[in-house]
């Protein structure tokens, strides 16, 4: 496998991360918006990644990296609550928060940050194994 290959499924890993990040923002941002009716309440949103296989041109396997299919709402309901006295409260005197789990969307930055962070670290260990081609080529 080639240096350029790691490059790239690292690069592919760092996008993947950045995606679910943004997300993770977006749905946190969220988390306490309030609407009128169920349909119109922010929903979770969560990407769905797809491996990406690498070949090399004899067809052999050089490795796999990731790709972003899309972005999906979350299947969690908006929560219901009775506050009549609320400006944005339907006829039933009934206001929908956000279907968002706060402590769901921490855990799943943990995550996507700590799996940035080992893309970011396999880069750099490639950057120290080049270089260290380099120096043996100059000796």
């Amino acid at each position: 496998m080639s240096f350029q290959r790691v490059y790239d499924i690292a690069g592919s890993a760092l996008q993947a991360q950045t995606s679910r990040m943004n997300t993770v923002a977006s749905n946190l941002a969220n988390a306490g918006s309030v609407a009128a009716s169920e349909e119109e309440a922010y929903r979770a949103i969560k990407p769905v990644f797809a491996t990406v296989y690498q070949q090399t041109q004899a067809g052999e396997l050089a490795g796999a990296g990731v790709n972003i299919a899309g972005v999906l709402p979350s299947d969690r309901q908006p929560e219901q609550r009775y506050q009549p006295d609320h400006p944005l409260a339907n006829d039933d005197g009934n206001v929908y928060y956000a279907g968002v789990n706060v402590m769901e969307e921490m855990a799943d930055m943990m995550s996507a940050s700590r799996s940035f962070e080992s893309a970011v670290e396999v880069i750099g260990r490639v950057n120290s194994m080049q270089q260290g081609l380099l120096n043996l080529g100059q000796r």
